[in-house]
């Protein structure tokens, strides 16, 4: 049931919603809709939203053997390939106009994770051996200028001179490394090494791996840190739930693709222990909130934390069938989504969140980060899993 209706909905509702939002005209997708539906077809188009829809819509050629997908995907390349990337410095940039110029020439090392992401999908896609050369051209890039000895660096400018990391660090704190640029960097990487078998790229999933179990996890606090000074020394006590249930299926996912028996050692106690830390002890049993700061936890049900909620819980089961109360929670989450994420108004999709009394927020429901990856992602990985929910 749970696998049906999820490809249902992903051909019913998630596809044809962004497909309506390409820009023909100027290239890429329109990268604004306000709460009311209405596209604003003159906004900023954020680098990373299109990354995302080229992810989504190669994969969705992917998994659903819709080879129609294609021209969606294509669409997505160019852009990006021709706009998104600077030409004389390398490196993606924040966002663009609607007509594709510069529009914050930032370079982030989480924008080039995403465009490294989708460009190994989009290969394995169309067999375009030009997007895997853009990929490992970037991936190149990123090891030679956004990296220390210690972890990823966070934000540069236009020719790749630090600058402070207001955009990826809240809070209140500005952190110069981030648990979530690291697990996005891990997660691209994942993707590149599965189409290229390039040893070099395997390494540095190796490496990173020890930098979650080494440096990011906290056995005590059975979490991850979210915030580091350069030297990777937590700023702040706050659980992140949903990075926490995401990062321990990529971590899972991860260790699969690479097959090294040792990281499976390493790696698989963590995940385990995160996953059961959410499920215990943050989860509501039909919803997850975002986080936890201090003692206050956050009072809302984020689209994006249901979405990998329902794929974490799956996932934990896939590796210990007797946790069936995680199946079961990953049904309640779905269960959840469909009564008050999911956009039943005409031509809507997901809503940003839910308050705490499960009331749509009224927030954009298409902006530089809200997007097809993550339910999109989460339909993807229900199909692929096929996991029968009577055994």
């Amino acid at each position: 049931m749970l696998k049906n209706e999820i490809k249902t909905h992903l051909e019913q509702v998630i596809l044809p919603f962004w497909k309506k939002l390409i820009d023909e005209e100027n290239g890429g997708y329109y990268g604004f809709m306000d709460y009311d539906l209405k596209v604003d077809k003159k906004a900023v188009k954020g680098c990373i939203l299109n990354s995302r829809i080229l992810w989504f819509f190669s994969n969705a050629c992917l998994v659903l053997k819709d080879e129609s997908a294609l021209y969606y995907a294509k669409h997505a390349y160019t852009f990006l390939k021709e706009k998104c990337i600077d030409q004389e410095n390398n490196g993606v940039f924040w966002s663009m106009t609607y007509d594709g110029k510069p529009e914050d020439d930032t370079k982030h090392t989480y924008n080039q994770a995403f465009a490294i992401y989708a460009l190994a999908s989009y290969y394995d896609a169309s067999g375009d051996e030009e997007a895997l050369r853009l990929a490992m051209d970037l991936f190149e890039m990123v090891e030679e200028r956004c990296r220390d000895d210690v972890g990823y660096l966070e934000a540069f400018n236009r020719r790749f001179e630090p600058v402070p990391n207001e955009k990826l660090s809240e809070n209140n704190v500005i952190a110069e490394k981030t648990m979530n640029t690291l697990l996005h960097v891990f997660e691209a990487y994942t993707e590149l090494y599965r189409v290229s078998k390039e040893e070099h790229v395997k390494d540095r999933i190796m490496w990173m791996m020890d930098s979650f179990a080494d440096k990011v996890y906290n056995p005590k606090k059975h979490r991850q840190e979210v915030f580091f000074d350069k030297d990777m020394n937590s700023l702040i006590d706050l659980h992140s739930y949903g990075h926490d249930i995401e990062t321990a299926w990529l971590i899972d996912r991860g260790v699969e693709v690479i097959g090294e028996k040792k990281y499976e050692d390493k790696m698989y106690p963590i995940t385990k222990d995160l996953t059961a830390e959410i499920y215990h002890h943050a989860f509501n049993g039909h919803a997850l909130p975002c986080e936890k700061e201090e003692e206050k936890t956050a009072e809302s049900y984020v689209w994006w934390v249901q979405a990998e909620t329902v794929v974490g819980f799956l996932n934990g089961f896939e590796k210990d069938k007797s946790k069936r109360e995680y199946l079961a929670g990953a049904i309640n989450t779905w269960e959840y989504i469909k009564e008050y994420i999911w956009d039943h108004r005409e031509g809507g999709e997901w809503y940003s969140e839910a308050d705490g009394r499960n009331r749509p927020v009224k927030k954009p429901v298409v902006e530089p980060w809200k997007c097809p990856y993550h339910n999109g992602r989460m339909c993807f990985e229900v199909i692929k899993r096929n996991i029968q929910e009577k055994e």
